[in-house]
Order: C-alpha cells, then sequence, then structure tokens
C-alpha cells in the first residue's frame, strides 16, 4: 500500500529532525584537553583516546603544550579539564580556585641523559651530585626553558644544589622548546638534558634502540614524575564542560583505564606506573 503524500513528508522530515538531533549531540560530546607534551609525544593519548570515547561516547581533543601553558589555559578558560605534572604548581592553581580539585592517576620518573662518553663523569652519582660536577665544570646542559612541569622541576633541582639556577652561563642552553625538540638539540650539542622516562624511551625507538644519549642518573627519590587531572572550575569558567571533564576523571581513574595505563609500552618498557588516586 502506498503511502499518502503527508505522511511521506512526515516521516521524511522526522528521519532527517533525527538525524540532526543525533548530530547536535555528538558534537556536544566534546572534551578540550589541555596536557603536557610527554603524555602526547609518547602515545598515550592516542592510545587511550579510543577506548575513553568507546566507553564514554565523549570525543577527546587535546592540545600538548607544557605545564604552565596548559594551567594558563585552563585560567584563561580555554579548555574543560588538564593533565599536568607539576604537583606544586597544580595545588596552587586548585587553592586559587581556577581547578575543582587535583587527581593523581600515573606516574613515571625523570632521569638525566647525556653523552655515552659521558665528560662530565656523573654516571651513578646523586642528582645533587652531577649538577654540581656540571655547574662546577661548565658541561653543556640543555633546559626546556619554557615553564612545563620538566622545566620546573630542573629549577627545583637547581636550587636543591645550593648553586643557584643558571640563566645566562654561555654552557646552559635554553631551548624553549618540548621534550622530544630538547633532547634532539642536547644531541646536536653533545649536552646533558632532564627529561621524563616516557619521552626518552620514545627517543630510544625513534633512533631504534641505538640513540646518541643515554641514561646516565636515575632512580633518586627526586626524580618521581607524578602526573594528576584536574576538571577546570565551571563556577569562573561558565562555559567549560564540567559534566564531561568529571566522566573524563572517572574514567581515567577506572580500573579499566588505570589498566590499560599499566599495559602502554614501548620497546617492551613500560612508560607510565597507574596509581590512581594516590600519590
Amino acid at each position: 500500500m502506498k503511502l499518502r503524500r503527508p505522511l511521506l513528508i512526515f516521516v521524511s522530515l522526522t528521519v532527517i529532525m533525527c538525524v540532526v538531533v543525533f548530530q547536535v549531540f555528538a558534537e556536544n560530546r566534546v572534551l578540550h584537553l589541555a596536557t603536557t607534551t610527554s603524555t602526547d609525544n609518547t602515545g598515550l593519548l592516542d592510545y587511550l583516546a579510543p577506548a575513553f570515547e568507546s566507553s564514554t561516547g565523549i570525543e577527546l581533543r587535546w592540545v600538548a603544550v607544557g605545564t604552565g601553558k596548559a594551567l594558563a589555559l585552563g585560567r584563561n578558560c580555554d579548555v574543560d579539564v588538564l593533565m599536568v605534572h607539576a604537583p606544586a604548581a597544580e595545588a596552587e592553581y586548585v587553592s586559587e580556585g581556577y581547578g575543582v580539585a587535583r587527581h593523581p592517576f600515573m606516574y613515571n620518573d625523570f632521569i638525566i641523559i647525556g653523552p655515552k662518553s659521558d665528560p662530565a663523569g656523573i654516571r651513578g652519582k646523586t642528582v645533587t651530585e652531577a649538577l654540581n660536577v656540571m655547574h662546577r665544570n661548565d658541561v653543556h646542559f640543555a633546559s626546556r626553558g619554557d615553564d612545563s612541569g620538566t622545566n620546573r622541576r630542573e629549577i627545583q633541582l637547581w636550587k636543591e644544589t645550593g648553586l643557584g639556577v643558571p640563566d645566562r652561563e654561555s654552557w646552559y642552553i635554553q631551548t624553549g622548546q618540548g621534550m622530544l625538540n630538547t633532547i634532539t638539540i642536547a644531541a646536536e650539542w653533545d649536552a646533558y638534558t632532564l627529561t621524563d622516562r616516557g619521552t626518552f624511551i620514545k627517543y630510544e625507538v625513534n633512533w631504534k634502540g641505538d640513540p646518541p644519549l643515554v641514561t646516565l642518573v636515575e632512580g633518586d627519590h627526586a626524580l618521581r614524575n607524578q602526573y594528576s587531572v584536574i576538571a577546570v572550575n565551571p563556577a569562573l569558567c561558565s562555559q567549560v564542560r564540567s559534566d564531561l571533564a568529571e566522566e573524563f576523571i572517572q574514567w581515567v581513574l577506572s580500573p579499566e583505564a588505570q589498566r590499560l595505563i599499566g599495559e602502554f609500552t614501548l620497546m617492551g618498557n613500560k612508560l607510565f606506573i597507574p596509581n590512581g588516586g594516590m600519590e
């Protein structure tokens, strides 16, 4: 039996409206994240995002910058949630009301890398001993110089030596770049640098396991590198998707996401250790 023309038009319009509503709903399920470069450079977010979208229906879009810039994006209400690794700065950000709460969810560690020949002779030393040797001998050291979480930790480590933070010294190279680029610049100068282990493993992969720079200082308690997620405060940023941010945080802390983080490897090496809700 043929449908009458008015009924056919009604059915067609109904289908079109359903499609439009679905598209609008899908477009509204987009979460904007500001993250540190290490979670992007290592491929962790590319690995986690599809699982997050499959579980929640939320599309994750992110911009990878240093932690200082990520916190600034949050203060400016440009993103919904942050993934950062500078605990003191994060605590200040939350205490000032810009973030709702800080949720630790994984960690790795920082290491000092340098030329295989190790001209400064820092292999196996403590962080303080290694930095003292480099400072005393004017050995080239590449700093990110970008207010990232890694740069903030480096500055704190220099302060703890009692020698002060280098600035305009000829041996101290401030790159203003992300971690992978800074490692590349350090290699060009036969310099040392501080990096998170995850990004260095990615660098090793790029060099097929035989990079010009190697790990020289590691295992010091001062080198622990904690990552946290923070929802931007909707009381200060009314347009942020706090509902989606909360879903993301709960998912990151969930057994599913924690398992995925623990299983994420490169060259058989774990890059991050899950510790949801603990520090």
